[in-house]
């Protein structure tokens, strides 16, 4: 076997405090030591990998790109030896907010195959809003698309990318005979995602021609639209990936990734080996080459 050179585990759990709460008190606090042993520790990890983590004022340090880049990894490594260890979510519930289409297209679908390694365990998903409310009611985990930097005092794991295009029926798609034809209508949109289309559009450096345009208020209901033949709509590729496997829809002109990705994110002081399982099932469920 290969030994693995890796820094020190109290040096790297120093880290990982500070770039979860993003202050050096707060890190101490968690670790139950002095803001001075957590600065120690991270100055020891910076030669030890022979980069800087942490720049900026003494009251206002921040990460830097490497720091960042660490710190994303090293959370998920934390979590998933968490949830591997012995006993680890053995018993009790875990409330996640997430937003309701995301909920019934992509999450619960998969949802079996976490139960079913954790049979003792529930999973309660709740609706939530686009804006972060841990600390509101009585989710412990979210779900939502977020790009840039993570709220303080929030640990955050992206697991799954984010991409968008239009789909359509086969059977409509058939009838036209060519994928420009779809662009003269009806063209389908939801309220969550006004602009797909133009945006879409401006992206893939397509004109679109005037067409009837019919608007839904959530994805799922421009989803089974188009579905049943209606039109084509613009949709986030994890909300049609089933759909897609199954027939149902087709994507004419692929996804376009976009910036955002699907975070997974919790109280950073929170201890729960359940929401620790539940973060490294999604790691996986999340990779491009996870079942669907």
């Amino acid at each position: 076997m290969t030994r693995r050179p890796l820094p020190s585990l109290r040096s790297l759990q120093a880290f990982e405090a500070f770039a979860q709460t993003g202050s050096m008190s707060r890190a101490g606090e968690a670790l139950h030591v002095t803001h001075g042993a957590v600065s120690r520790q991270i100055k020891a990890l910076e030669a030890q990998v022979g980069a800087r983590l942490v720049a900026g004022p003494r009251h206002r340090l921040a990460l830097t790109a490497a720091g960042q880049e660490l710190a994303a990894s090293l959370s998920a490594a934390f979590d998933m030896v968490s949830a591997a260890l012995p006993g680890a979510a053995s018993k009790g519930e875990l409330t996640v907010s997430c937003q309701s289409t995301f909920a019934l297209k992509w999450l619960i679908p998969r949802l079996p195959a976490f139960l079913a390694r954790h049979p003792q365990t529930g999973v309660r998903i709740v609706e939530g809003d686009p804006g972060l409310d841990l600390g509101r009611g009585d989710a412990q985990a979210a779900i939502r698309l977020m790009s840039g930097p993570t709220p303080a005092g929030v640990k955050s794991v992206a697991f799954l990318d984010h991409a968008y295009g239009p789909v359509v029926a086969p059977a409509r798609l058939a009838a036209h005979g060519a994928r420009e034809g779809l662009l003269q209508g009806p063209r389908l949109s939801s309220e969550t995602f006004p602009l797909g289309w133009s945006r879409w559009a401006e992206d893939m450096d397509v004109t679109l021609p005037a067409a009837p345009e019919q608007r839904f208020a959530h994805n799922t209901y421009l989803i089974e639209a188009a579905a049943a033949g209606l039109g084509a709509g613009v949709t986030a590729y994890a909300f049609v990936e089933r759909d897609l496997a199954a027939g149902r829809l087709v994507a004419p002109w692929g996804f376009t990734p976009l910036p955002t990705r699907f975070h997974y994110l919790r109280g950073a002081a929170a201890d729960n080996p359940l929401a620790d399982a539940f973060g490294a099932w999604l790691r996986v469920a999340g990779r491009p080459d996870a079942p669907v």
